[in-house]
């Protein structure tokens, strides 16, 4: 008798040994799915103001889906390339269908519209309101006025590439005026400067953007055969909805109103507040419509 109750006791510790065994492989298998590397999900962001709040709200909302989301501040040219090799997932800011056509004729295989973020987005060239030209042939008569100068964002962006096919198709250059190319910051300070002093200027504008909701602005007239209101799409390459198909459902969801928009820049801008800061408070400000989009 004593020999079995020995035994039984023996057999029982064994058990317990095997199960707290078992409960501590258990643990470490769910330690190491919890510890495995989150998916991440890269974005490229322009200098542009119009692509940093929809960039930095996108980010946010695939962060509280567990994402490791990174950012890749790049000019538009690298952006799309990127997109192209699966280096870069999402782009949020692509004016289709006029703006950017020629990237989209050249790219349009490889990349897909993952979401339309706002419609009819005007862009082209702009004057202040209180100069008396109203359009394209009244600025040709006035060059001097302007010092033949069109103040324009960098190379490579599609509102560029227009403008110099406005210069060619109405023989501006003949007329002594120039494009002047510059950073988006660098042509907004010399547009405000002249503004601020009531001096004629002409530059390249587009909304959203917190210029008009500072001053009173007027598109010229003339202009409808190379600019044209656009949708701005959010683009992604193919096949992204199996290589992320979470974060592609998610943003496939996606949409802001210029004005909402242009408030976020415009405060950016004047209090300093971080596009970061501002991704949150909208975040908060629209609970609902991110919960719908996360599918909650």
């Amino acid at each position: 008798m004593k020999k079995f109750l020995l035994f039984f006791i023996a057999f029982t510790l064994l058990a317990i040994s095997a199960c707290s065994n078992d409960s501590g492989e258990n643990n470490a298998t769910n330690d190491d799915t919890e510890n495995e590397e989150k998916e991440t999900i890269v974005f490229g962001q322009t200098p542009w103001s119009s692509t940093a709040p929809p960039t930095q709200i996108a980010k946010q909302i695939l962060e509280e889906q567990g994402y490791d989301v990174k950012v890749q501040q790049v000019s538009q040219p690298v952006i799309w390339d990127g997109m192209r090799n699966k280096e870069i997932d999402f782009f949020m800011d692509a004016w289709l269908p006029y703006t950017e056509a020629a990237k989209w004729e050249e790219f349009q295989d490889d990349l897909v519209k993952v979401a339309t973020s706002y419609e009819n987005a005007q862009l082209g060239w702009v004057v202040p309101s209180y100069v008396e030209e109203n359009s394209i042939e009244e600025l040709k008569q006035n060059t001097e006025k302007y010092s033949g100068e069109v103040v324009t964002i960098a190379e490579g962006a599609g509102i560029v590439e227009l403008s110099k096919e406005l210069m060619a198709g109405e023989n501006l250059e003949e007329q002594g005026f120039e494009l002047t190319p510059s950073s988006e910051g660098a042509m907004i300070s010399v547009v405000q400067d002249k503004i601020d002093d009531e001096e004629p200027v002409v530059f390249t504008a587009w909304r959203p953007h917190s210029i008009f909701a500072r001053n009173d602005l007027k598109f010229l007239e003339g202009q409808e055969d190379y600019f044209q209101a656009d949708n701005v799409y959010v683009l992604s390459y193919k096949g992204i909805e199996e290589e992320h198909p979470e974060a592609y459902e998610i943003l496939s969801n996606w949409s802001i109103s210029i004005a909402e928009l242009e408030t976020m820049i415009s405060e950016n801008e004047e209090s300093g507040t971080s596009f970061e800061d501002l991704a949150a408070e909208w975040i908060e400000n629209n609970r609902d419509k991110v919960d719908q989009m996360i599918g909650e």
